[in-house]
């Protein structure tokens, strides 16, 4: 379970998000500009809030009572980017590989195999090129299986289908839909696409100008 209740003053207003969200897919829903993305950096670790709280599983990761900040690689934090942020000088293999580089993975090890991955997400033949070989739905398979390798337990996802023809993101949505069933772990994912919210979102908040204007359940979602 997440649980997450964040204050960040920003130049044009102040961010005022309150989370809760078990095993589910929490979707973000606002324009442009109103804090979304700010709100997934704030949890990811890569922006550090004013003041509130960040517990994943009852693990305290960011409390400012407590003075308590985890850098972002002791998070246990999958995340991915809007413009999925590829190595482009990384071959698909080593852009996956990348995740598992370092020390606490290499002791542990890890349950999955990279190239198995790849493979389950339809892009294992890819293994060898570079991102500028790929489509656009393919360097979103290929982020979503370096976000997964590591076995984190929340993913956020900025606007994972923001750059996609319409038939590569209903592939994707419906792709989605059946890793979280795999998982089980929360999502946090980011649109302004109502579509996107209702299709995807167990629970959707609203958000304008940093508030949360609305926090529903989706009902319809399928």
């Amino acid at each position: 379970m997440l649980e997450a209740s964040l204050t960040k003053k920003l130049w044009h207003f102040t961010l005022k998000v309150e989370l809760q969200v078990d095993n589910q897919i929490l979707v973000l829903l606002g324009p442009s500009g109103c804090g979304k993305t700010t709100t997934l950096t704030l949890l990811a670790g890569l922006f550090k809030p004013d003041d509130g709280y960040i517990k994943l599983n009852n693990q305290t990761l960011y409390s400012s009572a407590g003075k308590i900040n985890k850098p972002p690689q002791s998070r246990d934090i999958g995340y991915l980017f809007q413009n999925c942020a590829l190595f482009p000088h990384m071959t698909v293999r080593q852009n996956v590989f990348y995740g598992l580089k370092s020390k606490r993975y290499r002791q542990a090890g890890s349950a999955l195999d990279p190239v198995e991955l790849l493979d389950s997400f339809g892009v294992g033949h890819l293994i060898d090129r570079y991102p500028s070989q790929l489509s656009g739905g393919e360097k979103q398979r290929v982020a979503l299986a370096r976000a997964l390798i590591v076995q984190p337990k929340l993913l956020l996802l900025d606007e994972p289908f923001s750059a996609l023809d319409r038939k590569t993101k209903t592939g994707l949505r419906q792709e989605l839909k059946r890793l979280h069933q795999q998982w089980q772990i929360p999502f946090v994912l980011v649109t302004h696409d109502e579509e996107d919210a209702r299709f995807l979102g167990d629970a959707i908040v609203t958000i304008e100008n940093g508030q949360v204007r609305k926090h529903s359940l989706n009902v319809v979602s399928a």
